[in-house]
C-alpha cells in the first residue's frame, strides 16, 4: 500500500462521498457582540481562536505599543471591515 492509499482511505470512501465525521463546520470571523469592550474585534477574534478575550487584548496592546501603533491601526481596520454577529 503506498502513502496515497492510506491517505485515501481515511478521507473519502469510494463512493465519493464525505464522510459525515470528517466534515468541519466553517467559522467566520465576526465581531462579538457579548465580548466586547470597544467594538468586539478582540472579542470575535477570541472566539474564532477558541481563547479568552483577555490574552487577544494584551497581545493587541503589545502589538500596539511595540509597533509604533500598528495594532490600533489592525484594531481600526477591523472594526471597519469585519461585520458584527
Amino acid at each position: 500500500m503506498t502513502h496515497q492509499d492510506e491517505n485515501r482511505d481515511h478521507t473519502v470512501p469510494a463512493t465519493g462521498n464525505v464522510r459525515p465525521d470528517t466534515t468541519t463546520k466553517h467559522r467566520r470571523f465576526r465581531r462579538s457582540r457579548s465580548e466586547r469592550m470597544i467594538a468586539g474585534v478582540c472579542g470575535g477574534l477570541a472566539e474564532l481562536l477558541d481563547v479568552d478575550a483577555t490574552i487577544v487584548r494584551i497581545v493587541l496592546v503589545a502589538a500596539t505599543l511595540l509597533g509604533f501603533g500598528v495594532g490600533f491601526l489592525l484594531y481600526l481596520a477591523c472594526w471597519i471591515i469585519v461585520p458584527e454577529r
